[in-house]
């Protein structure tokens, strides 16, 4: 098997199917330490305590999501979530615990009851990152190649199935099933919370190979990034902080919002009141917030010239988390045989129009190990092993310029309309062309995708996804 992208999702799949017996190629253009999910400041949605339920989890789940949820990936999710952060405690997670030896649970927005469980407060996704990364080196069954960088996937032209990938600058691998875990997009969006290289390199590798993509119009912005000089801009402020008690104010000083709301409601709210007020920001106030239990955040705001136990901190909305990707069953089955999809690059329908806070890594572990055993046991066409006859049709990905950045932030903004869609599908980035091209087929207001012409929720596309196949052309399918 063959794994590319060693974030979360990538090294927990190669992981489980190290342990089904499994020879696992983990390709990475980055260290294993290098991963997005390693800046990953919110923590696993699972239901765990004895006043919580999956049902109550996969409820609220549905509701976020704004009608555009596939139930049946939600109940998968928030079934097996206690049994992923049991299985990450066994491989030596260390996950925060209260006084008493339990787990600590935390409070996000958009969910019902305490069920977030986090590790070194907002340091998650280093701490999983770290435990991960040990365990993938010193597995003899896992073979790791660092710097390497994934041009295409390669497919059989005759038996239609993924039969390996192509290296920059070394020869192509192949094996019976390659999975990308190649994270999210939202780096195309020129103010992002996300690293530079979460361009969504692995959509474009699954599209250009014949997969399907699902949901590119469905973006979703996070309300409390940091507004900042350069480098500290985009600094995404976790909204556990509001979960324990920071709130939001007016340049008056005054609340203008539910803190805990979903995100798509806060997020638009606090650009409703920059565009009202010409304001560059709105301020979080978390003086009243333990410094404790954000150490990492603490120290990184104070790294801004920000003392957030006596200043507000300054903050608005940026491009976070891409609900879309590569369109997935429930065992992480792209349209393309052979071909699997797991973490932020794929799209399973879970999040729908607005991601449940703290759901994204909880999905990286359930739907790792459902990739790991499908790609184990499905049934292959005999003979298709022949990744030299298919490499040299694959094209490479384009480059990414600032002018696309820049148009997506101003077109498919929190808020879009036909005219600056219209015009996104004649950039030159073929990824930015197809979200317009999906944003325009979605003739209405859901969740974290509005239209300013089409501003009220049509009940016609409840259930329904924008997809989009190898000839650029978007289809709308019905998931459940």
């Amino acid at each position: 098997m063959i794994v590319v992208g060693a974030g979360a999702a990538g090294m927990y799949t190669a992981l489980c199917a190290s342990r089904e017996g499994a020879r696992v190629a983990l390709v990475s253009a980055t260290p294993l330490a290098g991963a997005s999910s390693y800046w990953a400041q919110g923590g696993l949605a699972a239901a765990i305590s004895e006043d919580d339920s999956p049902e109550a989890h996969a409820l609220d789940t549905v509701t976020a999501g704004r009608g555009c949820v596939r139930e049946s990936a939600a109940k998968v999710l928030c079934a097996e979530a206690p049994g992923a952060v049991q299985d990450l405690l066994s491989l030596g997670v260390r996950f925060d615990a209260d006084r008493h030896g339990r787990l600590a649970l935390g409070l996000e927005g958009g969910h019902s009851a305490r069920r977030i469980v986090h590790a070194g407060g907002a340091a998650t996704g280093r701490r999983l990152i770290r435990q991960l990364a040990a365990l993938v080196a010193r597995d003899p069954e896992i073979e790791v190649h660092e710097g390497w960088r994934v041009s295409a996937v390669l497919s059989d032209p005759d038996a239609g199935v993924a039969v390996g990938v192509r290296i920059v600058d070394a020869e192509p691998l192949s094996a019976p099933a390659v999975v990308l875990a190649t994270g999210g997009a939202a780096a195309l969006w020129s103010r992002t919370t996300n690293p530079s290289g979460a361009t969504g390199s692995g959509l474009l590798l699954a599209h250009l190979a014949g997969a399907k993509l699902a949901d590119l119009e469905l973006l979703q912005f996070h309300p409390t990034a940091v507004v900042a000089p350069d480098g500290d801009d985009g600094f995404l402020v976790t909204e556990a902080v509001r979960g324990e008690g920071a709130v939001l104010l007016d340049r008056d000083g005054q609340r203008f919002v539910d803190e805990l709301a979903p995100r798509d409601e806060v997020a638009r709210a606090i650009a409703h009141k920059l565009a009202a007020t010409g304001a560059r920001s709105v301020d979080l106030d978390m003086r009243g917030v333990d410094p404790a239990l954000f150490p990492n955040v603490v120290s990184a705001l104070r790294r801004a010239g920000i003392d957030p136990e006596r200043q507000l901190v300054p903050v608005a909305p940026a491009a976070h988390y891409m609900m879309g990707g590569i369109a997935t069953d429930l065992h992480a089955r792209s349209s393309l045989p052979g071909l699997y999809a797991v973490g932020e690059c794929s799209c399973t329908g879970l999040h729908g129009a607005n991601r449940l806070a703290s759901n994204s890594l909880t999905e990286c572990f359930v739907f790792g190990a459902r990739a790991a055993r499908a790609a184990l046991n499905d049934e292959r066409p005999p003979g298709a092993w022949a990744p030299a006859a298919a490499q040299a049709t694959a094209p490479r990905p384009p480059r990414l310029e600032q002018s696309s950045r820049e148009a997506l932030w101003r077109d498919a903004g929190l808020e879009r309309d036909q005219r600056g869609l219209q015009a996104l599908r004649s950039d030159p980035h073929p990824l930015v062309a197809m979200i317009g091209t999906c944003a325009l087929a979605r003739t209405e207001s859901r969740g974290a995708h509005r239209r300013t012409d089409y501003p009220e929720t049509d009940p016609a596309f409840e259930h329904q996804h924008v997809t989009v196949g190898r000839d650029g052309q978007p289809a709308i399918e019905r998931w459940v």
